[in-house]
């Protein structure tokens, strides 16, 4: 009670909306060299995406072991 919650869906729905957000996360990074976006499951792999869409740069998937096709990575932590 008392709290409102979003998520991701409710964003991407609002262009402007969704236009800022992708704004705002790329503006403490202006002018830094980059050369590949990390996105975290899947949320971050629309978040990702459109901010690797931005930097023309490509993006990288994380997930749970087994969930990625093709060659993957692994670390245990």
């Amino acid at each position: 009670e008392g709290i409102m919650f979003r998520d991701v869906p409710t964003l991407c729905a609002d262009p402007r909306g969704f236009r800022s957000c992708i704004e705002q996360l790329l503006h403490p990074y202006a002018g830094e060299q980059i050369d590949k976006v990390v996105g975290l499951e899947a949320r971050g792999f629309i978040i990702g995406g459109a901010i690797a869409h931005q930097l023309s740069v490509g993006v990288v998937p994380i997930r749970k072991k087994g969930k990625l096709p093709g060659k993957t990575l692994s670390q245990d932590y």
